[in-house]
């Protein structure tokens, strides 16, 4: 989901924010769901929020990943201890800057993404909520020029 919504807000031509931000994708740390698509909830609330053309297959996180962005998020505590794990375990060249998406919450508190998949119902709305608020705080502050995107 979170690739999804920040997506939407950096590779749609009337935002402000297009094509500042090269490649977007997300992966697990885990490969248990390799090749899946999203959860047909989570694609439903995309789709409920106008983002209509989310596609994606799940993919497990690679070496060149810490190589090849520029930013990893990690969704919670958990997923961010195991990218600092695999970072400093497989000591691979690295630019990536890896941080817990929630630390852009705009609260003062970082926040984590819960996982709705389990919880289902509201939480889905919850997470697309977290995942927009995250994103745009996020692109705000790398980008302070940039005129804000509208609510």
């Amino acid at each position: 989901m979170a690739e999804g919504v920040f997506r939407s807000m950096v590779k749609d031509p009337s935002s402000p924010y297009y094509n500042l931000i090269g490649t977007v994708d997300s992966c697990g740390t885990g490969g248990y769901h390799v090749g899946d698509e999203p959860d047909s909830r989570t694609l439903s609330t995309l789709e409920d929020h106008g983002i209509t053309n989310y596609k994606h297959a799940a993919r497990r996180l690679r070496d060149s990943d810490f190589r090849d962005f520029d930013y990893i998020f990690a969704m919670d505590l958990s997923n961010h201890s195991d990218l600092q794990r695999w970072r400093s375990r497989k000591k691979v060249e690295e630019r990536a800057q890896v941080m817990l998406f929630g630390e852009f919450s705009g609260t003062g508190c970082k926040e984590t993404v819960q996982d709705p998949y389990y919880t289902g119902g509201d939480a889905f709305e919850k997470a697309y909520e977290q995942c927009r608020r995250f994103s745009r705080n996020f692109l705000a502050t790398t980008f302070p020029g940039v005129p804000q995107l509208a609510t």
